[in-house]
């Protein structure tokens, strides 16, 4: 116990390793990463989006990053599975905390919600964002496709997004299609995963459905996400209730027939070849959960984002090192 901390999240000395305290205690910032506002020489960074005006049938979301930070604490310490490594040993993550947001002027909140993205990207590290509704991802979009130009887009959902939108509303059910016609995403580079609803436009997104997925691997899936996306520059994002309600209960608009956390952790894994810039978890809302179900799985999906950045950030250094010329190898931020 000599060595152990408490409270790491404020008591942190450093952007990089583990907490070493006990998982039942203590501050709960996101698997117990510095609390800061400096991202200087972070790698990535964790912020929270507590919005859920924008749903369409229980709120509750706005709690999602709370419960996300809450169930993360259990995945430090040990070496985290399945990557076999301490994920913090090298790469630097911080807990940037959660965006303020003027709860009674929801018009503002997309602007907010953009500009406070676009000053932590602008740091060069990589953005993960713990929703909120999937409204979030619409400002999110925008923010990094100003970096990047029009972005593939990799969703896991139950639900399109695609619904007609008249480029005003603030609405988790539409952002899809707007994203493509102001040229945020590129339909020919996106593919939705988990899909078990009807909306009146694909918008050219390539879809795999939840009964078709059913019928696959993970590394079919994986292979399909890889194919799609093509070396573009992508954003990932996760809608928790693309999980079948038995692995997911806690989200407001749950839809029987999708698959296991596991199948779709096993393809998240297989994702190192996607190069994605930026990515999120969204809709898990903890009134509706039981036995943290909901936010045990968003926390490993999550996890599963860094996972990634860790190996890609392990590769970078391995090729930098083995470069007998002695030039630095630079591969931007994504995984």
């Amino acid at each position: 116990m000599a060595t152990n901390t408490i409270d790491h999240a404020f008591t942190a000395r450093s952007k990089t390793g583990g907490a070493l305290e006990p998982t039942y205690s203590g501050a709960l910032s996101f698997m117990r990463r510095k609390y800061t506002k400096d991202v200087k020489g972070a790698d990535a960074v964790v912020w929270g989006i507590p919005f859920d005006a924008a749903v369409t049938n229980r709120p509750g979301a706005r709690f999602g990053p709370q419960a996300i930070r809450r169930a993360s604490a259990i995945l430090d310490n040990d070496p985290q599975y399945p990557f076999s490594r301490d994920l913090f040993e090298h790469l630097a993550v911080v807990d940037y905390g959660d965006c303020l947001l003027d709860s009674g002027n929801h018009q503002k909140t997309p602007g907010t919600i953009e500009r406070e993205a676009a000053k932590i990207l602008k740091s060069g590290a990589f953005l993960l964002t713990l929703g909120g509704d999937h409204f979030v991802t619409w400002p999110l979009l925008k923010a990094h496709a100003a970096i990047h130009g029009p972005l593939a887009l990799v969703q896991f959902d139950a639900h399109q997004d695609t619904w007609p939108d008249d480029g005003k509303r603030i609405d988790h059910g539409s952002f899809v299609g707007r994203a493509v016609k102001e040229g945020i995403i590129d339909p020919d580079r996106s593919i939705q995963i988990g899909i078990r609803t009807h909306a009146p436009d694909t918008f050219g997104i390539k879809i795999l459905h939840g009964h078709e997925i059913e019928e696959m691997r993970a590394s079919d899936i994986a292979y399909a996400i890889v194919d799609r996306t093509g070396g573009k520059k992508t954003y990932l994002t996760f809608d928790i209730d693309c999980l079948d309600p038995a692995y997911a209960p806690g989200t407001g608009t749950p839809v029987s027939g999708g698959p296991s956390s596991a199948k779709i952790l096993s393809t998240l894994r297989q994702l190192n070849q996607v190069d994605i810039v930026g990515a999120d978890v969204v809709e898990v809302a903890p009134a509706y959960d039981h036995a943290d179900i909901t936010a045990i799985a968003g926390s490993m999906v999550a996890m599963q984002y860094l996972g990634l950045l860790a190996e890609r950030k392990a590769r970078l250094e391995e090729l930098n090192n083995g470069n007998h010329n002695g030039a630095t190898v630079n591969h931007g931020n994504g995984i």
